[in-house]
């Protein structure tokens, strides 16, 4: 496993994290879940994430006792808010009162002192961002998170908490949670640039587009026990699976074999190309899964490789 460090700090996290969404306190037993997080650890990842809304706090539960087998130095834990938890007008958003509230819930679940790393979820128009970086400070000063992260943000908004945290004082921004994979790329052209520029590293979320780029959904087939299948997603699965996006998986696996890893690992390679992006999330039912996206780390693709892909994709 190799390790980034996390924007311009002195963190390094594993190039390949293990998150909990979809996973941990839903589809996959307690049991099978701390199975997977042993593995993971055994191979060198040291980032978990997970978030409180997450099964309600479930996931951030199950991730926590799992890894009170190792540590608590050895690892990266991190947790998020910003969407309800509750029915009452102080249960969502990114204000003071619930920040607070809904960190200090996350370390009384996790039974631990402090996360490493605090997500904004998303970015909360109805709260000044200025009250949401305070918060965040202050926390920070009492040692209850280590690190801020904010996750689907745009560029501009990124740059707004940098220039508030500037003018006060308060402790930047180090990274950022996006989606991206080889077929979702909206953040290549505003955010990686900015991010590049302002020291803001990516952890990237689906990057094998929830399954797909792993190839068992080609040909509309929506195998039964699959993450797709328990989470609903069936259906949007049907709709983007289609001739010509089966001809792109036949080529990109195609690549793969020449290299003679799997298409994940494909996809998991072509996102640590970029140098702004410190690790890839990756979600698992089996144990097995997480051994063959970890071994995706050590996968170089050479300029012509990439080209080819950029090929395939704009087919």
């Amino acid at each position: 496993m190799n390790y980034r460090r996390l924007g311009r700090s002195g963190l390094k996290v594993s190039e390949i994290s293990l998150g909990s969404w979809l996973t941990f306190g839903k589809s996959v037993c307690e049991q099978k879940a701390t199975d997977i997080i042993h593995q993971a650890y055994e191979v060198g990842i040291n980032f978990f994430d997970s978030a409180n809304v997450y099964e309600r706090g479930q996931a951030e539960i199950v991730m926590s006792r799992a890894l009170k087998a190792f540590p608590r130095e050895s690892y990266v834990m991190t947790t998020k808010a910003f969407w309800p938890m509750g029915d009452g007008p102080n249960d969502r958003g990114l204000s003071r009162k619930h920040i607070m509230d809904q960190v200090h819930s996350s370390l009384k679940r996790m039974e631990l002192d402090y996360v490493d790393i605090f997500y904004c979820h998303r970015y909360d128009v109805e709260t000044p961002l200025e009250e949401t970086l305070r918060a965040v400070d202050d926390l920070i000063r009492q040692g209850k998170i280590l690190y801020v992260g904010v996750s689907e943000w745009t560029a501009a908004q990124i740059q707004e908490a940098f220039t508030i945290a500037d003018r006060y004082l308060l402790d930047r921004i180090i990274v950022n949670q996006p989606q991206y994979n080889l077929f979702h790329r909206d953040i290549e052209e505003e955010i990686l640039p900015m991010c590049e520029r302002i020291g803001v590293s990516q952890v990237v979320w689906s990057p094998l587009a929830q399954g797909v780029l792993t190839g068992k959904y080609r040909r509309g087939e929506i195998p039964k026990g699959s993450r797709a299948y328990q989470s609903g997603e069936s259906s949007w699965m049907k709709k983007v699976i289609n001739d010509i996006f089966n001809r792109k998986i036949d080529l990109l696996d195609d690549i793969a074999k020449e290299y003679d890893i799997t298409l994940a690992q494909l996809a998991l390679a072509w996102i640590l190309r970029q140098p702004n992006v410190a690790s890839t999330l990756v979600g698992a039912s089996e144990p097995s899964q997480i051994i063959e996206n970890a071994q995706a780390s050590n996968v170089v693709l050479n300029f012509e490789t990439l080209q080819k892909i950029e090929e395939i994709t704009a087919i």
